[in-house]
């Protein structure tokens, strides 16, 4: 019936585990929660977490070295049991305790993917996290209504229920760097293969808040690697909004004016982007100059 597939790094996973546990016992179905760590460091972690294995129908594997989310995930789904999958990742718990009755109504035979969605708590973080936390609540957690408006685009790989053997026609890339924006190109790969996928209302919410100025860099290299994956012909341009908007001004020469824009405000941007009231333009701003200033050369 379900196998629920959680791959893990650095991080506890007792509660969610736990949470799943219950829920899917208590829909007595047949199922199992495989949950692999990608060669975690912390070995206290580790230890908390293979308590997870006394509970019935689940297991904790560590793997010896770290070979990547694509790669790991790939793996679990070729290990698992049953013909529906479902991903979670680590730092996620299901908002309400109908979480997985709920995906199981919503899966039949005219859809083949299931997203239930995302959410961030209200709480305000610490200023360090701000930037995640904002981009979070205002690009992420969006409603079903407006996630439909962009079925492929609007969906992440951090909740989804999907057949395994539509699964095993797809899959995740793991050619593409460890920078590379996977969710962007797993949901490129439905779109190209017309997987039928459904949104609903069946949202987690996600914990992991990184640093500002960590999620910042990381924001950067996944926008080089974005532009790779489209001069690489692995993604369309138009797919994209940030790349497309990146080629109609460079077809007009306006990327040289962007990237000087980008020496001279460098530093303020930053300081915006790093602060406890970060804007998303001025964000975006920021990512579109720096790819201009990057590719100026090319």
């Amino acid at each position: 019936m379900l196998s629920i597939l959680i791959p893990t790094y650095n991080y506890n996973i007792e509660a969610l585990v736990t949470e799943l546990h219950m829920q899917a016992t208590a829909c007595d179905i047949d199922f199992e929660i495989l949950c692999y760590d990608d060669g975690s460091t912390n070995l206290d972690l580790i230890a908390s977490n293979k308590s997870i294995n006394l509970l019935k129908n689940t297991s904790y594997k560590v793997l010896k070295s770290n070979i990547g989310r694509s790669a790991i995930r790939n793996l679990m789904a070729k290990d698992a049991n049953y013909d529906l999958l479902l991903f979670l990742d680590s730092d996620v718990i299901p908002v309400k305790n109908d979480f997985i009755s709920k995906y199981l109504s919503a899966l039949n035979s005219s859809v083949q993917l299931v997203y239930g969605g995302l959410n961030y708590q209200e709480k305000i973080p610490d200023e360090n996290q701000m930037l995640r936390w904002v981009f979070g609540k205002k690009r992420e957690a969006l409603s079903t209504e407006k996630r439909n408006k962009s079925i492929y685009l609007r969906l992440l790989s951090c909740n989804f229920l999907i057949q395994k053997n539509v699964f095993k026609r797809i899959k995740f890339n793991e050619e593409i760097s460890l920078d590379s924006p996977e969710d962007i190109l797993f949901s490129y790969t439905l779109k190209e293969n017309n997987i039928i996928v459904s949104h609903i209302d069946n949202p987690v919410y996600h914990f992991g808040l990184e640093n500002s100025s960590i999620f910042l860099k990381k924001s950067l290299k996944a926008l080089l690697a974005s532009h790779d994956l489209v001069r690489n012909n692995l993604i369309n341009l138009e797919y994209i909004r940030i790349i497309k908007v990146f080629y109609k001004f460079k077809k007009i020469k306006l990327n040289y004016l962007l990237a000087y824009l980008f020496t001279v405000f460098k530093d303020y941007f930053r300081a915006n982007l790093l602060s406890k009231n970060p804007s998303l333009f001025i964000f975006d701003l920021y990512k579109l100059s720096y790819l201009c200033y990057k590719s100026k050369k090319d």
